[in-house]
């Protein structure tokens, strides 16, 4: 960092820590186990939109990873925020499998030098009553959060809270509770 970014309170963006991502399938289990959630087969990565033919590559790129091949589905939708959402949706549920596409996403995003535009990760995960829940990782931070909304404009604070507590030891869980935001929108914890 330079003298002039000191001064000004200008800082670098922090590069995420995508490997925080491999941690989830060996946290479903504790999730299973302690509160009967598991994994939908949906995620979805979040990113701002850049413009131009560079983007446009990347973004294309990106989402030929997820592609057939991959055996899911992929879907590319943009929210009210303008921001766009590459959602996976594995009909087999493998956690493993999907966790490794949105990294690889995430990734040709970030070598493709739109790491700044990355939002977050959601990774969907279901009770048996239907009730979705979303593990969301932040990339400026490098941290997970669960957000289990119910209905349009609530969210189960307690369900959140007890996720957790099962994750703690298993992810880096955002300890800032103000940095929960909910994602009312995300593709991942609405039906198909």
């Amino acid at each position: 960092m330079r003298f002039l970014d000191v001064l000004l309170g200008r800082t670098k963006p922090v590069r995420p820590n995508l490997d925080v991502l491999f941690g989830i399938p060996a946290a479903a289990t504790a999730l299973e186990a302690g509160l009967g959630l598991k994994a939908t087969g949906a995620g979805a990565v979040c990113f701002r939109t850049a413009e131009g033919v560079m983007a446009e590559r990347a973004q294309a790129e990106a989402m030929e990873l997820l592609g057939a091949d991959r055996g899911g589905e992929v879907e590319v939708s943009r929210d009210e925020y303008a921001y766009t959402w590459a959602t996976y949706r594995r009909a087999d549920a493998d956690l493993a499998a999907l966790v490794t596409g949105l990294h690889a996403v995430n990734t040709t995003l970030v070598e493709a030098g739109f790491g700044t535009g990355l939002l977050c990760t959601v990774v969907g995960f279901a009770r048996g009553d239907g009730r979705t829940v979303g593990l969301v990782y932040l990339f400026k931070r490098g941290t997970v959060y669960p957000f289990a909304p119910i209905g349009g404009t609530r969210r189960d604070n307690g369900l959140e809270l007890q996720i957790r507590a099962q994750l703690e030891g298993e992810l880096p869980v955002e300890p800032d509770l103000g940095r929960w935001f909910p994602l009312w929108s995300a593709p991942p914890l609405a039906g198909r």
